[in-house]
């Protein structure tokens, strides 16, 4: 929605100031430029990228058209299934076993549709959980791996905006081959006898490739390439408040006050209070947080 309506301005304000000044329609719609410029454009992508980056590069795109989850509940739902994850770990490895082996068949997971729905997120919180239930490494060591990890996968994940930003800066390049096509054949239409109000006309329908390029590289995709570096920020946030509770709780960390280091990294948009987060706590649980882990988050 918020697309559509950056998109009605901009059409608005250049195309209606377009109109404002006495310009007519139908001489900017010059449907041979547009492909010659996409065209051009969707090639250079194909050949600069390798097929999973294309792949990632079609979700995001689709992501960001879309309509965005609710980061309320979405945070809510992360912070609860961490908090329900812990607690089972703290009663042994084999139940730990049943909920992570086959999230999607787990009736914990099932509680929390939104982190199900999110495969990289998922793949995240299952391959960790399975790391830190092996009991032998150290959270400093366990906290430079999940780094690692964080850093390979927010560099996967930012490669089809920089893909995209690419193609992005080279549109008014490929505005310019579209008006210079247009140019050659005006020339020809002159050598062939061609009246001055014809050749005025290619003249202008050839500049019109120029103004292509340039709306889609500043009004479009340079747009888009920034919605797409905002979304990537967004899913890497949600990794490091799994990777700040599960390190936390393994350095020896109470539950509650694990949950509450990683609520302290949500986005200050979404980002729930400790009151609000041990009253979700309390619901889920039918009652107060354990004496001790209490006692531990008042200290923090």
């Amino acid at each position: 929605m918020q697309f559509l309506v950056g998109l009605l301005i901009i059409a608005v304000t250049v195309f209606g100031g377009f109109m404002f000044h006495g310009g007519q329609m139908s001489v900017i719609w010059q449907p041979v430029e547009i492909v010659i410029i996409c065209g051009a454009g969707a090639g250079a992508l194909v050949i600069g990228n390798p097929k999973h980056v294309l792949g990632e590069l079609w979700l995001q795109v689709r992501h960001s058209l879309g309509k965005r989850r609710d980061g309320n509940e979405f945070h809510r739902q992360l912070l609860l299934l961490m908090y329900e994850l812990l607690q089972t770990a703290a009663g042994g490895l084999k139940a730990l076993d049943a909920h992570v082996e086959a999230p999607e068949e787990s009736d914990m997971f099932k509680r929390y549709p939104l982190v199900l729905a999110d495969p990289k997120l998922l793949a995240f919180i299952v391959d960790n959980f399975r790391l830190m239930a092996m009991g032998k490494i150290s959270a400093h060591e366990l906290e430079g791996v999940l780094d690692h990890e964080i850093e390979a996968i927010h560099e996967e994940l930012n490669q089809p905006q920089k893909s995209l930003q690419k193609i992005a800066e080279a549109m008014p390049g490929f505005g310019i081959v579209a008006a210079v096509l247009g140019i050659v054949m005006t020339m020809a239409a002159i050598g062939e006898g061609a009246g001055s109000a014809e050749v005025a006309a290619k003249v202008g329908a050839a500049m019109v490739g120029t103004f292509i390029g340039i709306f889609m590289c500043y009004c479009l995709l340079d747009p888009m390439c920034n919605m797409m570096k905002q979304l990537v920020a967004e899913e890497m946030s949600m990794l490091e408040i799994v990777k700040v509770v599960i390190v936390t709780h393994v350095a020896g960390k109470p539950p509650l006050l694990a949950i509450d280091a990683g609520r302290r990294l949500v986005q200050l948009n979404t980002k729930p209070s400790f009151a609000k987060l041990e009253g979700w706590i309390n619901a889920l649980t039918g009652g107060g947080e354990p004496e001790p882990a209490r006692r531990a988050s008042d200290r923090a």
